[in-house]
């Protein structure tokens, strides 16, 4: 399976307008009142798939397998959030990002992403398998 479709460079997005639902006490993160840091790190994948997702060959899918963030700066309910992911290099089946993200104020997280391409029905084999009795 070849990647050369994914190129350094290449940018996806995700937005989300911060809600209730959306907040450290509503996901169990934390007691104030803010975007929680398990949904910015939702928000970062989503736009990690925006970049290379529709370039995968069919039947195959990326996984998120490892993720260096930091969450620098609190967002409050009813503010914007946009998240970026730029491919940085490609080796492998694995693709490799830097990520942002900004509310309408600032730079409220950045950090680093990989995700590995994999074929959804080898995988969801081996996932099935950890089902089978030893």
């Amino acid at each position: 399976m070849e990647l050369g479709a994914i190129k350094p460079g290449m940018t996806g997005h995700a937005e989300l307008l911060v809600g209730d639902q959306h907040t450290a006490p509503r996901v169990g993160s934390g007691k104030v009142r803010v975007l929680a840091t398990p949904v910015m790190i939702n928000v970062i994948e989503a736009a990690a798939l925006d970049a290379v997702e529709r370039l995968l060959p069919p039947g195959y899918q990326s996984l998120g397998t490892l993720l260096q963030v930091r969450h620098i700066a609190a967002t409050p309910v009813g503010m914007r959030v946009r998240a970026s992911a730029t491919v940085t290099k490609v080796e492998g089946r694995s693709v490799f990002f830097r990520v942002e993200v900004h509310d309408e104020k600032e730079l409220i997280g950045d950090g680093t992403h990989e995700r590995v391409v994999v074929n959804v029905a080898k995988f969801d084999q081996r996932v099935q398998r950890k089902l089978s009795p030893l």
